[in-house]
């Protein structure tokens, strides 16, 4: 296809929306725009697109859409609490978002202190998957020099990525504010980082509880700990708002509050980018357009995977955000009646024009399984920028970095998409997000699964804990038998579990490796006896 074609395929596919300073271009994505063939797809998917932007509307007005749990799905209230389905889940939103903007405002003025008396300059989060991703997204895309704390952030249960964490944060435990993330309170992983981070501060003298703020459901075991305790705030997020759709909750505010970031602006656009894709003028929708293309570029089956270039480095975590929010969404064993579909939408990416020097190789001369989606915009910075050589600058480069890698792409004929806008600050971040949240809806819509569950999540959880479980079977078992020297078979036929010796031998020499937090119990430690053959090797309590 010659520069004249694909410029007039620009003008015809060209979704441009001023309303939010955003343009979406398909035209790259491979479609046979004749009459004929574009007529025929466009035919073929104008029921389906209709039903799902009818389903986008029963979830809006508050209807199950969670089947498995039995929830509504309510994420789209957050930035527009007058379309919630009752006054009182109104209510409830727009008292935690001004809340969450008072406390700022208190701890920035040092109306909120720690009990030494200094100011609170430091933030640590306590979160997983969605109560961390969505925070570390808008504190890494919208942080300044001029921020009012510095936040870091605690994302697993990693003992060394803890000590790491907590080490740097040594010297200033005392001004530092810790958030703690969890509907329930009883993820694990969020619960051992707090329960780690907690012996920090009394190790250092502190009382964690003056120093702790909680964000979680009302009557969840992390609520009533934090009122027990007295914790300096708890701020509400509610069961209808799923992880991955949580950053316009007081999951994203309050960190991006604290930070000093404008989070009125983040909601704004968010806002608005809802409005505009509800319309049911698909042409003039984007969500529907990227739905649309999604499905176009995969056969509804989600047979290509999704590259994400967005070229600031501020939206280097954005692929990363991503890959939560449309892999969790869309990753799915089962469709809505039943049927085995093995459905997924695979997301990768970093950033432009880093990847210039990484997989763009591979993108332009390897497989044929992917369809790329550019993020770019028009406004490099707010200031003037020197020449790096003469009349080209630092942006100049990046934004021929971006469109010559979109050209290269397409002469080898792979398909790509382009989002744009005019810069990157908190009200396109929120439209951006919400472009892709509503995006996801729809075309989970358009392959019939649901988009607002996650049994293989729960299902990983699940075998964590029945892997918790025989550990503490055997190390029960070799504490019963102290002074006994066992091997792997023994111990599993001496706790009836001969179907996960494998599993015994993991958790046996991770046990021996760590035999300092005496697994076996308060007394007892594991060692591991080595012989000539690694896997034959016994086990014994010290």
């Amino acid at each position: 296809m010659n520069h004249a074609e694909l410029w007039q395929r620009y003008r015809r596919h060209l979704c441009d929306v001023p309303s939010i300073g955003m343009r979406l271009d398909i035209s790259r994505m491979g479609f046979d725009d004749s009459p004929a063939c574009l007529g025929a797809f466009l035919e073929g998917m104008a029921a389906p697109i209709e039903r799902a932007l009818d389903a986008m509307e029963k979830l809006e007005s508050g209807s199950r859409a969670n089947a498995d749990e039995d929830r509504m799905v309510g994420h789209y209230w957050l930035r527009s609490p007058e379309l919630a389905p009752d006054e009182s889940i109104r209510s409830d939103i727009e008292k935690t978002i001004s809340a969450v903007k008072q406390f700022a405002r208190a701890v920035s003025s040092g109306e909120v202190t720690p009990a030494s008396g200094d100011a609170f300059y430091i933030v640590l989060v306590i979160g997983i998957g969605g109560s961390a991703l969505g925070p570390q997204l808008l504190v890494d895309a919208l942080g300044t020099t001029e921020d009012s704390v510095i936040v870091r952030f605690l994302d697993n249960t990693d003992p060394d990525g803890i000590d790491r964490v907590i080490a740097e944060l040594d010297e200033t435990l005392a001004q530092t504010l810790t958030i703690v993330m969890s509907k329930s309170g009883g993820t694990r992983e969020t619960r051992n980082t707090m329960l780690e981070v907690t012996a920090a501060y009394k190790r250092a003298g502190l009382d964690f509880a003056k120093h702790a703020v909680a964000v979680t459901c009302k009557g969840s075991a992390l609520a009533d700990q934090a009122a027990k305790e007295s914790w300096l705030r708890v701020f509400e997020i509610w069961d209808w708002v799923g992880g991955r759709t949580s950053i316009t909750s007081a999951v994203g505010l309050l960190p991006a509050a604290l930070l000093g970031a404008d989070v009125d602006a983040f909601l704004a656009g968010a806002r608005e980018c809802d409005a505009v894709t509800r319309q049911r003028d698909v042409a003039a929708n984007p969500a529907a357009l990227l739905a649309l293309m999604w499905h176009h570029a995969g056969g509804g089956k989600g047979s290509r995977n999704m590259v994400v270039l967005p070229y600031r480095d501020r939206l280097r975590l954005f692929g990363q955000y991503l890959q939560q929010l449309v892999m969790e969404s869309m990753g799915k064993l089962r469709d809505r009646d039943g049927g085995t579909v093995h459905h997924g939408l695979t997301v990768y990416g970093n950033k432009g024009s880093t990847d210039q020097h990484a997989f763009v190789q591979q993108l332009r001369e390897g497989p044929d399984d992917y369809f790329a989606t550019f993020i770019g915009f028009i406004q490099s910075r707010d200031r003037e920028s020197i020449d790096v050589e003469e009349g080209v600058t630092t942006g100049d480069y990046l934004n021929a970095f971006l469109l010559g890698t979109r050209d290269a792409l397409t002469d080898a004929g792979h398909p790509s998409l382009m989002i744009s806008f005019e810069k990157l600050d908190a009200y396109s971040l929120g439209a951006l997000i919400a472009l892709f949240e509503r995006a996801v809806g729809l075309y989970a819509e358009l392959v019939n699964v649901n988009a607002y569950d996650q049994p293989g999540v729960e299902a990983g959880k699940e075998a964590a804990e029945s892997v918790l479980v025989l550990q503490r079977e055997v190390l029960a078992l070799l504490a019963k038998r102290a002074g006994s020297a066992l091997t792997v078979e023994e111990i599993a036929d001496g706790i009836g579990r001969l179907d996960a010796m494998e599993t015994i031998h993991h958790v046996l020499e991770h046990a021996a490796a760590n035999r300092h937090s005496r697994l076996a119990g308060p007394d007892h430690g594991i060692k591991r006896i080595s012989g000539d053959d690694p896997l034959a090797a016994k086990f014994a309590t010290t």
